[in-house]
């Protein structure tokens, strides 16, 4: 056991933690154990999320980056990502006013990787990017990464700040694109679109997964968004 997990079974009582749940409000699951707050929350078990890498316009040239904290924002088209106000998405994002985002499916792990590279040093662009696979946007400016599972082109809608060490940055989809064996259409299962067209997840920390197989969720009837 290491020695974070002996604090959180140890110490979850003593002064200064999380103490115990009373008797009154016991779940009966012995099998839950209180985390301490003081280490990273979110390095603590595995959460799964999309991996997606952000593009945008870097003076007379482009920057991308990959991105897990990302996702729709509502059902009119907003999407939005964390970033911190020290990385260049962020500062790029503000000054010109979009942002794309790429959905790279399980065989372009290697080429999301690559675009979160280190910079050699302020100002420096991240290395090896021209010879990453990328097309040019069509409505915002920057590029997005070829053969993705799903393109979208966002204008900068608000960014919210002061989110701990991240800000929320928010754009409104312009244009969007996906791959035509990604698409659902009438007269095949879900299933079948899945599996013919497997995703992409980030299992955070550190971790990424091919998603190839999929089951209905078991709505009750009556359902409504």
């Amino acid at each position: 056991m290491s020695q974070t997990d002996q604090r959180d079974a140890d110490d979850a009582g003593s002064p200064g933690t999380d103490a115990p749940p009373s008797s009154e409000d016991d779940s009966g699951d012995d099998d839950m154990v209180d985390l301490d707050l003081r280490s990273p929350l979110w390095e603590r078990v595995f959460t799964v999320a999309p991996l997606v890498v952000v593009g945008t316009r870097e003076g007379e040239g482009f920057d991308l980056a990959p991105k897990h904290l990302a996702m729709p924002l509502g059902w009119s088209g907003h999407f939005g990502f964390v970033c911190t106000p020290s990385h260049a998405t962020y500062r790029n994002a503000r000054e010109y006013g979009s942002f794309t985002v790429s959905y790279p499916g399980p065989d372009q792990v290697l080429v999301t990787s690559l675009s979160a590279a280190p910079r050699c040093g302020e100002g420096e662009p991240t290395p090896g990017l021209p010879s990453l696979p990328t097309a040019p946007a069509r409505k915002v400016e920057g590029r997005v990464l070829r053969h993705a599972h799903l393109v979208l082109e966002c204008e900068l809608d608000r960014i919210i700040d002061d989110l701990g060490d991240g800000s929320l940055v928010v754009g409104r989809t312009v244009a969007a694109r996906a791959r035509r064996d990604a698409l659902r259409v009438t007269g095949v299962d879900d299933e079948e679109i899945v599996g013919r067209a497997p995703l992409l997840a980030y299992l955070n920390p550190g971790q990424f997964a091919r998603v190839s197989e999929s089951h209905a969720f078991p709505l009750p009837e009556g359902f409504r968004r």
